[in-house]
């Protein structure tokens, strides 16, 4: 996923020792697999020179850049620049310049501090116009600590760095917390779109065949091949969180005033995070825009889930004749749920 692509890393002034040794760690890890890193290192001459002789312990591969033009030259050839920045221009203007001049994916803060905190716990994913709000603010309750490092955060994304990440650098593997995990430990202010609903894409059905394996496999969704899914490949919307499928579900429309929402499906990795929700409004907005009054679904294992967004017992009447059929047949044990779309 990250192969490629790259990223800025600033290290705040007086970070613990034990801190940069996991920062250094996690970033050895990350050039491994093929990012291009720009480790910056807040601070005077002797903080810098104490980072680069822990990544030389490392083996890390570096080298030392002391003006910003020199960077691009020691990216290509397969080494991370590291250089000093002066204090208070953690993720600046300095740093969001060099961001989006280097094309970097991510400017990332390692802060000697909690870093951004809404009625004391972490501020996660976030947009940019919705950091923005914050800082006026407006938009959503509670306090928050930390306004200038989101403030400095939103102006880099506003400048075209997609992502931004504040995370608490003394906090044990938060790099790779951060950027391993569902949603996140620290805050991240984005530019572009963090979670779309979008349509299905031809390069998706791997992915989606991958998904809905497990669920086929337990009887809980019917079986779908490669050519039938990309044969209806109109009917699907996938869910995408940081341009990762996470998420799908189907709307077959074979009746005029009916249609039914059929495929939902979460990864396991992203479940209870209202993911499934969404989809499935998502299903029903594309509905109401093709004129269809109703949606209906035939579940085995999610009737309460279904039932909790509004959906009713209904009877086999108003499922098509063939869909009808194939249902009957099928003995899974599904019954049939409906909802009238306002």
């Amino acid at each position: 996923m990250f192969r490629g692509r790259t990223f800025v890393v600033v290290l705040d002034e007086g970070l613990p020792e034990f801190a940069v040794a996991e920062a250094l760690l996690d970033l050895k890890a990350l050039q491994e697999v093929g990012v291009n890193l720009v480790i910056v290192v807040a601070g005077n001459e002797g903080e810098a020179s104490g980072v680069a002789d822990r990544a030389m312990d490392m083996e890390i591969k570096f080298a030392l850049v002391e003006v910003l033009d020199g960077v691009e030259s020691v990216l290509e050839r397969g080494q991370a620049a590291m250089m000093s920045c002066r204090v208070g221009v953690l993720l600046g203007k300095e740093m969001s310049a060099l961001g989006v001049r280097l094309g970097a994916a991510k400017l990332i803060g390692l802060v000697n501090g909690p870093g951004v905190l809404r009625d004391g716990a972490p501020l996660h994913a976030v947009s940019c116009s919705a950091a923005v709000d914050l800082e006026k603010g407006s938009g959503e309750k509670g306090e928050i600590e930390g306004i200038g490092l989101l403030e400095e955060a939103a102006a880099a994304c506003q400048a075209g760095v997609p992502r931004v990440h504040i995370l608490d650098g003394r906090q044990q593997g938060v790099l790779a917390a951060e950027l391993f995990s569902n949603e996140g430990v620290g805050t991240m202010v984005h530019a572009d779109s963090y979670r779309e609903v979008r349509p299905l894409r031809e390069d998706d059905v791997p992915e989606l065949l991958a998904m809905i394996g497990r669920s086929v496999r337990a009887s809980l969704l019917v079986p779908r091949d490669y050519d039938e899914i990309l044969g209806k490949a109109g009917d699907f919307l996938v869910l995408c969180v940081d341009d990762n499928v996470v998420g799908c579900v189907a709307l077959h429309r074979d009746e005029e005033d009916a249609a039914e929402v059929a495929c939902l499906y979460v990864k396991q990795s992203h479940e209870r995070l209202g993911y499934g929700k969404v989809l499935v409004e998502a299903a029903e907005e594309r509905a109401r825009n093709l004129g269809v009054s109703s949606v209906f679904v035939l579940t085995k294992g999610a009737v309460s889930f279904f039932a909790n967004l509004g959906y009713e017992p209904a009877g086999l009447e108003m499922v098509p004749e063939e869909r009808a059929r194939k249902f009957q047949e099928s003995e899974r044990g599904s019954v049939v749920l409906a909802k009238e779309l306002a």
